[in-house]
């Protein structure tokens, strides 16, 4: 096999390429299901995203549909970091479904809809010899090998990558419904004997460097014998490569190219014991570890272990490939003694899992902060006009920064934070635009901490439109009296904990009150570690400028509790542009520092004039991009300074 950086890709992956609603009552009948949640899936999108997060360059050879769903595979996909030059639009075929539930025990009822779906679209045509040869391995799933167009296409591959010196890897992943062989609704059915599937899996597996199934998969590919050595014998009289045998929770064998004379010749990789919390999914995540540490030239025994622990951890989580680890996820997993016996409730691989799964635009964050709510309703009173219009300046805010957005140079990105009680409209525009947009949850000017939503706090987070990211100010001095400083975190704590049950990310704004207690350069970092010790991780902070000791004790604080923490934005606090200057250039070499997030110094002008009459809509608009692009090249310059 080429070695790693010789090629500018480690693995392509051919097959299914879907989207799984997963049922959201855990133990019910599939039939009453009241909500799902939609994952990528598909088992070789599941494994093209698994790959990337051990590290690895990862791509898409499939179909999707030209509709709704098939954007959602490419999107989600290419976030995961897989390349999806390849992935082809079909412009007649829907993208394939799958509706799951969690039942009882390891019951996974699930349904396949993939009739005339677009993965099983592809043909010979789709398979560009040169992009097949750019790969140092091309996986396949057994899927695709059953009908004859996708089995053409299959083949067309294995033939490229054989002469272009790709190593071949063969998922067997047999599923009797895909072939037609068991009841619709069956689809959890993992073995039925089918003389066609054994054929045509022995007229693949001569172009295999590795085979990789369970025990029911071997013994399809051997022929249908009800004898595992004896299968295994066949398979090996058929390809001379590797063969990975899984066996659930008792590991996997790695069998070398060579004679099988006995189930132990093979290395034997053990499980994870875990409690098994959804069984489906299971063997992409086994195959993401497995090369992951194959591909890396891990030795196999490491390379099972490796495989093992992310089916591990699949096995005992919602979803597949949101339940993938991180490669970072994974080793901390492996080193744990004893192993956690529910990883889904583990704090620390909560944590890990959160801040390392997903990729963040490494480009600073440019944000325009108008969730202003008090200072809007007193501006609107002080100037006799109805709360109403509150909502249209709002509006006029967001078509200002999405034309300065859709302008800003390469190394910057524009962002947004609003809120949804008189930006509803802006919200969605921003949303739609796919940008970084953030909502705030609190109560303005609560102290202690109170949300506006009150007891509907995760009502309101399950409505937010998916993109958003959450907000929180909260005014917190570490020597603030027990009760109130007590109240304070078990409000933040209860956010926290409903902003992970639904996968969203936080922004924690801190600060620090100055009318009881001294603030110093100690005082922030003493809060923000507290945070952390209460179990509380923010995707990023929200803060205000400090001096350069007191920067350094913010740094010093984020490596020591979170050091995966996507960053910090600076707020504007309604300063002057020279203000705003002097705290950018403070701020912009600060180790975690992302960007800025400003909203007064940019917009509070033009909304007084705007408010008083003084300037119309056009005007207001053109006054608050042409202040935003200022602030943006103030903080250019500023970052400029410090390279």
């Amino acid at each position: 096999m080429p070695e790693a950086g010789t090629r500018s890709l480690d693995v392509i992956c051919l097959g299914r390429a879907a989207v799984d609603l997963y049922g959201q009552q855990v133990g019910g009948r599939l039939e009453d299901m009241r909500s799902f949640a939609k994952y990528l899936g598909g088992s070789s999108a599941n494994l093209a995203a698994g790959l990337s997060r051990m590290g690895l360059r990862s791509a898409m050879l499939a179909r999707v549909g030209n509709e709704q769903m098939g954007r959602f595979v490419r999107e989600a996909l290419a976030g995961e970091g897989v390349d999806v030059s390849h992935v082809t639009t079909d412009p007649d075929r829907l993208t394939a479904l799958v509706i799951l539930g969690i039942g009882a025990g390891e019951d996974i009822p699930h349904i396949f809809y993939r009739e005339r779906c677009a993965d099983m679209g592809l043909v010979e045509d789709d398979i560009d010899p040169e992009f097949i040869g750019s790969a140092r391995m091309l996986s396949v799933t057994g899927t695709h090998l059953s009908t004859p167009s996708t089995r053409a296409a299959v083949v067309r591959a294995m033939n490229c990558a054989r002469e272009r010196g790709t190593h071949v890897t063969l998922d067997i992943d047999y599923r009797p419904v895909l072939w037609g062989l068991v009841a619709a609704g069956d689809g959890a059915s993992r073995y039925e004997q089918c003389a066609e599937a054994s054929a045509v899996l022995a007229d693949v597996l001569p172009l295999c460097d590795m085979v990789v199934g369970t025990e029911e998969e071997i013994r399809i590919a051997g022929g249908g014998e009800d004898d595992l050595l004896a299968a295994l014998r066949r398979v090996r009289e058929l390809s001379d490569g590797w063969i990975v045998l899984k066996r659930g929770a008792d590991g996997c064998v790695v069998f070398p190219p060579g004679p099988i004379d006995a189930l132990d010749d093979g290395t034997l990789a053990p499980g994870k014991p875990v409690e098994v919390f959804n069984t489906l999914g299971a063997g992409d995540a086994f195959l993401s570890g497995f090369l992951g540490g194959w591909l890396t030239g891990r030795e196999p025994a490491e390379c099972g272990a490796m495989g093992n622990a992310c089916g591990a951890l699949v096995v005992a989580r919602h979803g597949c490939t949101p339940a993938i680890p991180s490669r970072i996820e994974l080793d901390a997993f492996l080193q744990r003694d004893p192993t956690p016996r529910v990883p889904r409730l583990d704090p620390e691989l909560i944590r890990l899992h959160r801040s390392t799964t997903w990729q963040d635009d490494p480009r600073p964050l440019c944000v325009l902060a108008f969730d202003h709510r008090s200072q809007f309703i007193d501006l609107a009173n002080e100037t006799g006009q109805p709360h109403g219009r509150i909502a249209t300046f709002k509006t006029l805010v967001a078509e200002a920064a999405l034309s300065v957005a859709s302008e800003l140079p390469g190394d910057v990105r524009g962002g947004f934070i609003v809120d949804q009680r008189f930006g509803g409209e802006a919200m969605d525009r921003l949303s739609a635009s796919g940008l970084w947009t953030a909502c705030p949850v609190e109560t303005p000017g609560s102290r202690p901490l109170a949300f506006e939503a009150g007891a509907g706090l995760g009502q309101q987070l399950l409505g937010l439109p998916p993109l958003n990211v959450i907000k929180c100010l909260v005014f917190y001095h570490p020597d603030d009296p027990l009760e109130l400083r007590l109240a304070q975190e078990e409000r933040v704590r209860a956010l926290y904990t409903e902003i992970c049950a639904q996968d969203r990310r936080l922004v924690l704004e801190v600060i620090c009150p100055s009318a009881h207690h001294a603030v110093d350069d100690t005082t922030l970092p003493r809060a923000m570690r507290r945070f952390y010790n209460l179990g509380v991780f923010p995707d990023w902070w929200k803060l205000e400028s400090q001096s350069q000791a007191g920067w350094g004790a913010v740094s010093a604080v984020i490596d020591d509790c979170d050091p995966h923490c996507k960053g910090i934005v600076l707020l504007g606090l309604d300063a002057a542009e020279d203000v705003l200057r002097e705290g950018f250039r403070a701020a912009a070499g600060v180790p975690y520092m992302k960007g800025f997030a400003v909203g007064r110094s940019i917009f509070g002008e033009p909304a007084r004039a705007w408010f008083t009459g003084k300037l119309d809509d056009a005007s207001a608009r053109a006054a608050i991009a042409e202040r935003y692009r200022r602030i943006v090249s103030l903080w250019r310059n500023a970052c400029l300074e410090t390279t």
